[in-house]
């Protein structure tokens, strides 16, 4: 019997993409799912395929940004299930543009999403993951968490913050003992829809990008990247690069150091479309 089964998962952005490839390998697992997006026809989706499998499962519209919103939220997962083992912190958004051009409510709104998104789903499930006594917190940074690239200094900032938040967040649980794991998840390019429904700064190609991104970036499956991720869970491991293009390039920056970053302005500034 796999050790999901009968934990009840939270899993936040779960109506396409890594989210909903992870509330199908849990389903599988034997796991509860409280499963939540802004998109009801594709959280709908999802659940029709997990209650396929089986599955118990509790689905609910949720903008991960209003944090009365998530609160609430959490105590309904509660109420419902009594108890919750484990949230998948892992709605986000993307957006492309430099950052002279960038509005200040673009920068806010991918910092809302991507990282308060995060804050406040642990900060409403953290007490009932303690009082599990089995808990996980699995947060969704990416490879843009481990490494600066132009035209994404928001996208950046967040996925950073996120990396930095979680790991702090990490020894905070264990200096306390408190029996919760705390997991950063980094995936590299995920052949998914976020660069098709990214946010576009002024003068940038946004069809151009995505398709680059879809056809030169993207090289795992939302499948891959679900076992990988369960499968650093289950070991309880601190940080899960996903795909070979994370791992090289945390590698390389680790090794290059600082250095890394004019190499890159350098590449960039051949092979990126340009969106003026």
């Amino acid at each position: 019997m796999s050790e999901f089964a009968g934990k009840v998962v939270v899993i936040t952005g779960a109506g396409s993409g890594i989210g909903r490839a992870l509330a199908l390998n849990l389903a599988k697992q034997g796991a509860k799912l409280a499963l939540s997006d802004q998109n009801s026809v594709g959280l709908a989706e999802t659940v029709t395929q997990v209650k396929a499998l089986g599955a118990d499962v509790k689905a609910d519209h949720l903008d991960v940004t209003q944090r009365e919103a998530v609160l609430e939220y959490a105590d309904a997962v509660m109420a419902h299930f009594g108890k919750v083992n484990q949230i998948y912190n892992n709605a986000g958004i993307a957006y492309h543009g430099e950052f002279v051009k960038s509005e200040f409510k673009d920068i806010e709104r991918v910092m809302d999403v991507d990282f308060w998104g995060v804050v406040n789903g642990t900060k409403a499930f953290l007490p009932h993951l303690i009082a599990s006594g089995d808990g996980h917190v699995v947060n969704v940074s990416s490879l843009f968490g481990l490494l600066g690239m132009p035209g994404q200094s928001a996208y950046n900032a967040a996925k950073f913050a996120v990396r930095g938040f979680t790991e702090s967040l990490r020894q905070e649980m264990l200096i306390a003992k408190n029996p919760v794991k705390v997991t950063c998840v980094h995936p590299g390019g995920i052949k998914t829809a976020i660069a098709r429904n990214a946010i576009a700064g002024p003068g940038e190609d946004l069809a151009t990008f995505s398709e680059f991104f879809d056809r030169k970036l993207a090289r795992t499956s939302p499948e891959e990247a679900a076992n990988v991720i369960v499968n650093g869970v289950r070991r309880g491991k601190a940080r899960v690069l996903i795909g070979a293009d994370a791992k090289l390039l945390d590698a390389w920056v680790r090794l290059v150091g600082s250095g890394y970053q004019r190499i890159v302005a350098d590449i960039a500034g051949r092979v990126m479309p340009k969106g003026r």
